[in-house]
């Protein structure tokens, strides 16, 4: 799968607002060139939301491991939420899996290695072994993003 592809896939959900930060915008330098997927139907994205998933294109501070300062080098980040993530890992998210997988091996299904105690799920690279699971995971954190995105709207109906 290439960056465009994610992109294009995900960009094709219900209510996504994509966000591509660039020079200009008024983002941080070190966001630009990542793309960021919101559930956000009426194209606003509320203050405490965070991205249902990201594509990231190069190493943050404190998150080096998946060496995506390589040419080529990708990972794409999923909220896959708790019965996900241990329906693809075999464990809770709070329990320590940082052994299980080199954080910079391609095209294999791993912990998040900064995020993965919050249920994210990482794919370096997604390829023939992981697109599946990738879409799969992109699906279903979309699924949940509009979820909470509704209880919150009902929420507030009823305050």
């Amino acid at each position: 799968m290439t960056m465009d592809e994610i992109i294009s896939f995900v960009g094709g959900f219900d209510g996504v607002l994509t966000m591509r930060p660039a020079p200009g915008d008024g983002t941080p330098e070190i966001s630009w060139g990542d793309t960021f997927f919101y559930y956000a139907p009426d194209g606003t994205i509320a203050t405490t939301a965070q991205p249902f998933a990201t594509v990231v294109t190069k190493d943050y501070p404190g998150d080096e491991a998946s060496h995506l300062d390589r040419p080529d080098t990708f990972r794409v980040n999923v909220a896959a939420g708790k019965e996900a993530f241990i329906r693809w890992t075999g464990h809770a998210p709070r329990e320590d899996a940082s052994a299980e997988v080199d954080p910079s091996a391609t095209d294999t299904l791993m912990v998040h290695p900064v995020y993965g105690t919050a249920g994210w799920l990482a794919v370096v690279n997604p390829a023939g072994r992981t697109e599946a699971a990738t879409r799969e995971l992109l699906r279903a954190a979309h699924h949940l993003a509009r979820a909470r995105y509704e209880r919150r709207a009902q929420s507030a109906c009823t305050d």
